[in-house]
């Protein structure tokens, strides 16, 4: 059974910055993408960032605009996702999840397990 456990989640004040980490169990955690999502309260669950099993690349939804950095560190079975210049829009459950593929996908639909979620809240 695969398990995927966030931590580093939390209340920051906008500007500032949180790291969030998921620790996998369970599965060769290199063989697959991992992905961050995201779910604000009455919004569907929005990609935010991606990262090949291998950690060489890497992909992020639109509106991270250079703010946020997705790594993995593939000894540790660990993802982590940086985000730096936080805004109150960014305030949201975040999730991690493993993907079925190597390489990166931005739709929920190839990603197979989920992580409970952690809450990032960002004041104004």
């Amino acid at each position: 059974q695969v398990q995927l456990v966030e931590s580093g989640g939390g209340l920051v004040q906008a500007g500032g910055s949180l790291r969030l980490s998921c620790a996998a169990s369970g599965r060769t955690f290199l063989t697959y993408a991992m992905g961050w999502f995201r779910q604000a309260p009455g919004k569907e669950r929005e990609f935010v960032a991606g990262i090949s099993g291998a950690g060489t690349s890497t992909y992020y939804g639109d509106f991270v605009k250079g703010r946020f950095i997705i790594s993995r560190d593939n000894a540790k079975s660990t993802a982590y996702l940086q985000m730096n210049s936080l805004k109150p829009e960014d305030t949201a459950v975040y999730y991690c999840a493993s993907s079925r593929r190597f390489s990166i996908a931005t739709s929920r639909n190839f990603y197979d397990y989920w992580g409970q979620g952690t809450q990032v809240t960002v004041s104004s």
